[in-house]
């Protein structure tokens, strides 16, 4: 009789190996298939995301300051870099954090099937392994976790030299002198900081009015006051439909808001706009889960499809894609599964950190969405120019803006943009999680000299009582 699982999982990013290790944690017996040819586990966000991605953010922003030492006293002579060693970096990181995550696998008792899963009956995943052959695992639980891929545009195909898109990028063995960044969500401000900083000419196109258009107003207005200061240009409410290549580069037409005429050219274009759910051919048609129309998995509040037994997690449902929801979203289902009291998670409180260059974060509602659901707001902020440390490290764009609600003063959402965002972010998330209140936030005493103070004096700028402003 073939082996039977308490749960496996297609999928070993952040959502797949995080319920790998909990239902190990638990007792359960547990597989994980991962349909990388060379074994590698971690997902979109080890492999060719997150992890790769902030790798050349840290040495492009190491190389931006490097430029700017004499602020501090200190000489460098001959400033340059070696693009091929910056790619070693970024790939033996990107090693290094897979290793681990396999380490965690054998800790954890998780059994690791390297192959293509698709599911073909109830409890049923065969894996097509390397030479043809196939293994079938016999299972009482599934959990999707295959996340999600590039989507091709129309119009604006790629072709891994001219026009990459952001797989196609993190591999290039030179920086362009010149690039187009379609598209201003986190992928490509991302981009657009790495590139810039290592001396390319970066355009920043955007369909919406202000660039980062999922961040509160005055961020969007910020990011881009800073990137332009760094040379970055942002070009918004422009719709681009045309796309010509020659031997110089590339050139991107089409109409700005008010309809005329735009065209845009430079060496290289990266289409940094649209991803999609990775669900083709996991034998979905052998169940009875719902797909909806954007081609995401319909789920309920707990990740459970309309199959019995069969779950979802990450960029294959309509929740936020980021990996840390994809991770908590993964530990929901395992710990329900093993008979633990679980509650749904509460979405307003998950957060978002793009790791541009100044870094931007939030968490909870913007000034317009409060407004919006009928909150009467109160808003207190603080710039990083007033804070000492932020001076002492010489990253003083942006602040720090806390939107809360008079009547009963909780925090509705904090928003960030500045040194260390990401970062600062975690006291804002534990303190919505408390459902702190804008005077508890502000009376917390703050050590100094820290960036963090910076929220402590935004939360006290709520009732009109920041001290250094």
């Amino acid at each position: 009789m073939a082996e039977q699982y308490d749960v496996t999982i297609i999928g070993s990013g952040p959502g797949g190996y995080v319920a790998a290790v909990r239902a190990g944690q638990l007792g359960l017996k547990v597989a994980i298939v991962e349909k990388e040819k060379d074994a590698r586990l971690g997902g979109t966000c080890g492999l060719r995301g997150c992890i790769p991605t902030k790798a050349l953010l840290q040495s492009a922003h190491l190389y931006e300051k490097a430029g700017h030492f004499e602020q501090f006293g200190l000489k460098v002579e001959g400033l340059s870099y070696d693009f091929e060693r910056v790619q070693k970096y970024k790939n033996d990181v990107v090693a290094k954090n897979s290793a681990g995550v396999t380490y965690l696998m054998k800790k954890n008792k998780a059994t690791v099937f390297n192959g293509f899963g698709k599911i073909t009956g109830k409890g049923k995943i065969e894996v097509a392994l390397d030479g043809g052959k196939t293994e079938t695992i016999e299972t009482k639980n599934i959990i999707i976790a295959t996340g999600s891929v590039v989507r091709p545009i129309p119009g604006f195909e790629t072709d891994g030299k001219q026009v990459v898109n952001s797989d196609q990028i993190l591999e290039l063995n030179r920086v362009p002198k010149s690039m187009l960044v379609l598209g201003s969500g986190a992928v490509g401000v991302e981009f657009a900081s790495v590139y810039s900083r290592f001396g390319c000419e970066t355009t920043v196109v955007e369909l919406m009015d202000r660039i980062v258009p999922g961040e509160d107003a005055e961020v969007s207005k910020e990011l881009e006051r800073s990137f332009k200061k760094r040379g970055i240009k942002c070009l918004t409410g422009l719709k681009m439909d045309k796309l010509e290549k020659s031997k110089k580069g590339v050139k991107v037409s089409g109409k700005d808001s008010k309809g005329a005429d735009v065209s845009l050219e430079a060496e290289m274009l990266l289409v940094a706009i649209g991803r999609m759910p990775y669900i083709e051919n996991l034998g979905l048609e052998n169940t009875k889960v719902v797909v909806n129309p954007r081609g995401t998995i319909k789920v309920n509040e707990y990740c459970e499809t309309d199959e019995p037994n069969v779950f979802a997690i990450g960029d294959v449902i309509d929740t936020a894609w980021l990996a840390h929801l994809a991770s908590k979203e993964g530990i929901l289902v395992v710990e329900k599964l093993a008979g633990k009291k679980v509650e749904p998670i509460n979405h307003r409180l998950v957060p978002n950190c793009t790791y541009c260059d100044p870094e931007v974060a939030s968490v909870g509602l913007t000034e317009a969405k409060a407004k919006e659901e009928g909150y009467d707001v109160k808003v207190g902020k603080f710039p990083f120019s007033a804070s000492g440390k932020a001076r002492i490290l010489g990253e003083t764009d942006g602040f720090v803006k806390i939107v809360s609600e008079k009547k009963y003063d909780e925090v509705l959402g904090v928003h960030i943009i500045g040194p260390h965002a990401t970062e600062l972010l975690a006291e804002a998330c534990v303190a919505m999680q408390l459902e702190t209140t804008a005077d508890e936030l502000g009376r917390t005493i703050h050590a100094h000299p820290t960036v963090s103070e910076s929220v402590m004096e935004a939360a006290e700028g709520v009732h009109d009582l920041t001290i250094h402003m």
